[in-house]
């Protein structure tokens, strides 16, 4: 054939090879999570609470996570702006497209805002367990998952304002600002005493409650805040500046 002719033939061929991709995607393989900024996290065993933390995080007991893929940073304001466009959702409190940044997490939006979303993008919210496992990024000890020692270097804290995702370092597995930036909200209602009753392989929260939990701590935190144990909780229909969110995929 003339030159000009295969690479005609080749460039049909790439075509094609891509709407197959775009298939399995929609089809929501595991291997498509991966190209749309997810990575995954292997299932394990991990100790979940604090000794030396509030009531809420007693007792400390191991919890067992199967595996998952993960947002490799929080969802941002393009993100959701897409989401928007193409549901008709109402938009976010504090929306400000022509001054925020798109790669800035989007915030002011309610625990159900965050869960629309999560479901339009083939998605869920993680559990409290699969937060906190992903959060320390394969280090089973210390108060943050890089060690005992508060370092800005890595999280987004005591400052004034929030930080374009992925501006600082990422944990072990490859995961940015689990800690501070914006708080996460969590899949699973919140109960002071549920470690108590807590099962040991995939806990997802009580089975009723009036808030959900959030996680991870924010841009305004203090460094006790923002511990890897720390847990907090918001009604779900409430819309802060420093709370947004990033979705989980089960691996199947």
């Amino acid at each position: 054939f003339p030159e000009t002719t295969m690479m005609k033939i080749a460039f049909l061929i790439l075509l094609g090879i891509a709407a197959c991709c775009s298939a399995f995607c929609r089809a929501g393989t595991v291997s498509c999570a991966e190209e749309v900024g997810m990575v995954m996290v292997p299932g394990g065993k991990f100790s979940l609470g604090s000794e030396d933390g509030d009531p809420d995080e007693m007792p400390v007991h191991e919890v067992y996570v199967d595996s998952f893929y993960i947002d490799v940073h929080e969802i941002t304001i393009g993100q959701y702006k897409k989401f928007m466009e193409a549901t008709g959702h109402q938009k976010p409190l504090y929306w400000q497209p022509e001054l925020d940044r798109s790669e800035d997490p989007v915030v002011g939006i309610s625990w159900q805002d965050a869960a629309a979303y999560a479901s339009w993008a083939g998605t869920r919210l993680p559990t409290e367990a699969e937060w906190g496992y992903a959060a320390r990024g394969g280090s089973m000890h210390g108060k943050y998952p890089w060690g005992d020692t508060p370092d800005t270097s890595y999280a987004n804290f005591k400052s004034f304002g929030i930080l374009p995702v992925k501006s600082l370092k990422p944990n072990g597995y490859g995961l940015y600002d689990m800690i501070g930036n914006v708080w996460e909200w969590c899949s699973d209602w919140y109960d002071s005493a549920y470690y108590y009753s807590s099962p040991e392989k995939n806990p997802r929260g009580p089975v009723a409650g009036t808030h959900k939990v959030l996680r991870g701590g924010a841009w305004y935190c203090d460094a006790r805040e923002v511990r890897v144990a720390n847990r907090f909780f918001s009604l779900p229909d409430a819309k802060s500046y420093s709370v947004g969110f990033r979705c989980v995929k089960s691996v199947k």
